[in-house]
């Protein structure tokens, strides 16, 4: 992927273009996405909508490089991600990419320092680095002094903070985060929401959003309204653009 940050600055973050994608075969064949267009300059913010099954999930599934189109193509930084192996692939998550779930997935009986620290563990940073950097991303999130507490010993919207903080602390390009607010109350997901706004303004850090809430996709400057697997509206917030 070395040579996807040496291309032109013209060239979309990323880019779809008539991906499709197909799972089972014959009678039993369902099309979760049915030919679609997207492209995705980098620092930009976008919300992804739709009903269940509309191909939404199956898209940030794409972008997220845990799934692979049928038919189609997907350029990260200018590169065609289908042409890569399975190894460069899980480089591209671990080195460009972030992720935020509605689940926090966060290990219960490790400290929010050590959960944070994870993805540094896995390219292997010794803890002389890993530890500050960990601890710097908790502060960016608001958790300054929750360092040893346990996801039990935090509240819902404590946890996604934690799970925010992990996912930025690999200082990646882009952040997927798939109805993050999901399981938070609303006034925990003004607070999510106001973090991923931040990390957008101030850090540049493109974010990909998939919600089904109208009020946290405001948040966002660009809508994209998915139906039957395909792209039924695309549009920015003149008020944010």
């Amino acid at each position: 992927m070395n040579s996807a940050a040496s291309n032109s600055s013209n060239t979309p973050l990323i880019e779809l273009r008539n991906v499709t994608k197909v799972y089972g075969v014959g009678s039993a064949a369902m099309q979760a996405l049915a030919g679609i267009d997207m492209s995705i300059d980098r620092g930009e913010f976008v919300a992804v909508m739709g009903h269940s099954g509309s191909g939404k999930s199956t898209c940030m599934n794409i972008l997220g490089c845990l799934d692979t189109p049928t038919a189609g193509t997907y350029h990260f930084q200018g590169v065609e991600v289908g042409s890569l192996s399975n190894n460069q692939r899980a480089l591209l998550r671990r080195h460009y990419l972030g992720f935020v779930f509605q689940g926090f997935n966060l290990l219960n009986r490790t400290s929010a320092l050590e959960n944070v620290e994870l993805p540094l563990i896995y390219r292997h940073i010794p803890p002389s680095i890993r530890h500050p950097q960990a601890r710097e991303a908790l502060k960016r999130v608001g958790l300054t002094g929750w360092e040893h507490h346990t996801p039990g010993e935090l509240s819902g919207g404590q946890q996604q903070r934690v799970a925010i903080a992990r996912a930025i602390v690999t200082q990646p390009i882009v952040l997927l985060a798939d109805e993050p607010t999901g399981n938070l109350d609303s006034a925990r997901s003004f607070e999510i929401m106001d973090i991923l706004t931040s990390l957008n303004r101030d850090q540049g850090i493109t974010i990909v959003m998939v919600t089904h809430e109208p009020d946290m996709a405001a948040y966002a400057k660009r809508i994209v309204h998915f139906r039957d697997g395909l792209i039924e509206t695309d549009h920015t917030h003149k008020e944010n653009a």
